[in-house]
């Protein structure tokens, strides 16, 4: 989807080998105010130039009348075609050059009839070219439903591309500016990759968001995994057993600072624990801050691991995993000494790290994340990070789904996924663990 929540790509078609006699948008959604379309093309007439553009709408090439003006550099012309509303450069222009045409037709879906505009200009890199507008009219009171662009009886070249565009009204536009915006039929969403600003322009009640921390990183010595970090959400329960939370309301002109929590960095002394993730949140005059907390590092050399949202995994010298969050996330597992040390896994937004069962087990997997579905598509977010055995090969182990990294035996272990909250591999006989991935913002209104 694009950043400009007003204008949505519906469809693009691009022209394949050997060419193609049409250009053809079918089951055009009856959701948006005006149509776009954007297209770059060549066509195999033999001249410098031929005409091209609509010619029809719902499979019907009557009713169309049109005004047109062209002007080649050294002279202006004037037609009235039926519905060829453009010109692209032929196949007598210079060799691998395309034309550019913007079709605009607005209230598409109204009962009156239909008016439509073109500008479309070609390069030929020589010593005719063209320019030229048109104003059209298709008579005909039906909604648009398929639109179908060619050049008379000619081929149009392969690599020419044409995308629809579905364009909303000023009364359907979002209703608050900052991070990355795209809508669907139901809602606007804002998501943020990195720390930002959210104004609403007008007061917004009923708002969703997922907000997943920083994940954090894992240790070096037969190193635990990193915890994932904290995830909450309104539109899926979150980890550690947690509750669906509550939605928020957002006032006019306010100023909402977005925090998009860091993962901790990787771990690079040998023995060394691994670092916290950072908090990420939604803060602003009147809101009660929403705050979801780093994950934990996961430790080396015995101990506790880090707590966090999702607590890292203890090491295989008997670390004890650290304690996740309530409603955030899990506990990491604990590692386990004797003959060999195994490593344990950090944990999840949806599930503990996992516990070797004895020292000669394999390493413990990162918990798993969560799926959450607030922007449309099914994602697993914050899982944890995988733990390490000291033993080679078959030391390592598996992240978490969501974004956790696997633990790695020597070189460096894999990262957490950024802008998923995963945590961090853990490592042994290497030269670092993995780093915490980067936390996500999304928050979702109704449109």
């Amino acid at each position: 989807m694009p950043t400009n929540p007003n204008i949505v790509a519906i469809q693009t078609v691009t022209v394949g080998a050997g060419g193609a006699s049409s250009i053809e948008f079918t089951s055009i959604p009856q959701t948006y105010t005006d149509l776009k379309i954007v297209c770059s093309a060549r066509a195999n007439d033999n001249g410098v130039a031929d005409g091209f553009g609509i010619i029809a709408f719902n499979a019907t090439t009557t009713g169309f009348s049109s005004k047109q003006i062209q002007g080649s550099g050294s002279a202006v012309t004037s037609a009235s075609p039926a519905y060829r509303n453009s010109i692209v450069v032929g196949a007598g222009a210079t060799a691998n050059t395309f034309s550019n045409v913007e079709f605009y037709i607005p209230n598409y879906t109204s009962s009156n009839n239909k008016s439509y505009s073109v500008e479309s200009v070609t390069e030929n890199n020589g010593t005719e070219s063209y320019v030229s507008f048109a104003a059209g009219l298709w008579s005909n009171t039906a909604a648009i439903t398929s639109i179908t662009l060619a050049d008379d009886t000619k081929t149009i070249f392969q690599y020419s591309t044409a995308t629809l565009y579905g364009v909303t009204s000023a009364g359907t536009a979002a209703k608050a500016t900052g991070g990355i915006i795209t809508m669907d039929d139901n809602y606007f969403y804002h998501t943020f990759l990195s720390s930002g600003t959210l104004t609403p322009t007008q007061a917004i009640s009923n708002v969703d968001y997922l907000v997943v921390a920083g994940g954090a990183s894992g240790g070096t010595n037969v190193g635990g995994g990193g915890g994932a970090g904290g995830l909450r959400s309104t539109v899926t329960n979150t980890g550690g057993g947690g509750v669906l939370e509550s939605k928020i309301s957002l006032s006019s002109a306010t100023n909402y600072t977005i925090t998009v929590g860091a993962g901790g960095a990787g771990q690079t002394t040998f023995g060394g624990s691994g670092n916290s993730g950072s908090n990420s949140s939604i803060a602003g005059s009147g809101l009660t801050t929403v705050t979801s907390t780093g994950g934990g590092f996961g430790n080396s050399g015995g101990g506790t691991a880090g707590t966090g949202g999702s607590g890292g995994g203890g090491s295989g010298d008997g670390g004890t995993g650290g304690a996740g969050t309530a409603n955030q996330g899990y506990a990491g597992g604990s590692g386990k000494s004797g003959g060999n040390y195994v490593g344990a896994g950090g944990g999840g937004a949806g599930a503990v790290g996992v516990t070797p069962e004895t020292n000669t087990s394999s390493a413990g997997n990162g918990g798993n994340g969560v799926q959450v579905a607030i922007n449309g598509t099914l994602t697993y977010y914050a899982g944890g990070g995988g733990g390490v055995r000291d033993t080679f090969p078959g030391g390592g182990s598996s992240g978490g789904l969501g974004g956790g990294g696997n633990g790695q035996y020597g070189g460096t272990s894999p990262a957490g996924t950024v802008n998923t909250g995963g945590g961090g591999g853990g490592n042994h006989n290497g030269t670092g663990s993995g780093s915490g991935g980067s936390g996500i913002v999304i928050v979702r209104y109704a449109k």
